[in-house]
């Protein structure tokens, strides 16, 4: 007989593409999981994974038997959260993908709420870009994301998916002090051609919010200089090199020398929970899902309305809650 352990661990290699990245999702050592594939070689007298390059790759029949793997957890999860709802409490492992400023300005608040008020649930967090994180919720390897769009970007969700919104974060303009706008009270985007830019890389939402926005205003964005995360962003500005559009969650003080300039319109993005259909009457999804949306309203400075309700206990989704599919990059 299969361990389940072992084809988890196989799942999670399949879906994010490196032994240590599958590990970090499971909280396993990369050894450990390892060792669960090479018993899951010898219980199946199959080659599962060959080196490729300086990592590893699935073969054909890894393939085939971490879709099987997919369909056995499915099972799995359906029997969980039927014992959990019977229940009535949230219990058991409960893992969850959040993009780095979540991460760092809600997820720690959420989690430490969660503890306390229900020792019986394992929250385990792990930080994921939010397209990424659909993905990860869409094929089981996380139980629940926390992602987020743009007005102009939509963010999609696949088909056995469902989410709520949990609130809008809004984004400020932030340039160097001695700046000629940081005076302003707001500034249009019209006004910003010919400025330089500090960004994140090409892919970001927020990189390619500034390239959408910008060009629709009738300029090509000269971007200077990319960081994956926002408080290097705001340490370029501070050093002179460029202005940038940042978002408030999880940016914590700004230092000397930035100044933050509302735009007209205020940019806003969209934070959304998403979970898989089958776990919607789990109580640990509808709680996690509570809890983010208190934490949202009650201590984000600026932060809009966390919408409708969510999963079960909650109330239905409304299509105000829904994203439609993104839009390609012109």
């Amino acid at each position: 007989m299969l361990d389940l352990q072992r084809l988890r661990a196989l799942h999670a290699v399949s879906v994010h593409g490196t032994v240590g990245a599958a590990a970090a999702a499971l909280g396993y050592t990369p050894s450990a999981v390892s060792q669960q594939i090479s018993k899951l070689e010898r219980e199946t007298r199959t080659v599962l994974l060959e080196r490729h390059g300086r990592g590893v790759r699935l073969t054909d029949e890894a393939l085939e038997l971490a879709r099987t793997a997919q369909d056995l957890m499915v099972i799995v999860e359906r029997a969980e959260t039927d014992l959990e709802e019977r229940r009535g409490l949230p219990a058991g492992r409960l893992t969850i993908a959040a993009f780095a400023s979540a991460a760092r300005g809600l997820l720690p608040s959420v989690l430490a709420d969660l503890a306390v008020r229900h020792p019986a649930l394992d929250a385990r967090l792990t930080e994921v870009d939010p397209h990424l994180s659909v993905d990860l919720v869409a094929k089981g390897a996380v139980d629940l994301a926390v992602a987020h769009d743009w007005d102009i970007a939509p963010l999609p969700a696949p088909a056995g998916v469902e989410q709520a919104a949990i609130g809008d974060d809004l984004c400020d303009l932030l340039v160097p002090a001695g700046h000629p706008l940081a005076g302003r009270h707001a500034v249009r985007r019209e006004e910003l051609g010919g400025e330089r830019w500090v960004s994140q890389p090409p892919g970001r939402v927020c990189h390619d919010w500034l390239v959408r926005t910008l060009r629709a205003a009738g300029f090509e964005p000269d971007i200077r200089h990319q960081a994956e995360e926002n408080p290097t962003l705001t340490a370029l500005v501070a050093a002179g090199l460029g202005v940038a559009l940042i978002p408030r969650l999880g940016r914590g003080p700004l230092p000397d020398g930035v100044v933050a300039v509302p735009l007209d319109p205020m940019p806003v993005r969209h934070l959304y929970a998403l979970w898989r259909t089958g776990a919607s009457r789990r109580p640990a999804i509808a709680e996690a899902v509570r809890t983010l949306r208190e934490r949202w309203g009650g201590s984000h400075p600026g932060a809009g309305s966390g919408g409708s309700a969510g999963p079960a206990g909650q109330g239905p989704l409304t299509h105000a809650d829904r994203c439609p599919e993104a839009l390609p990059l012109p």
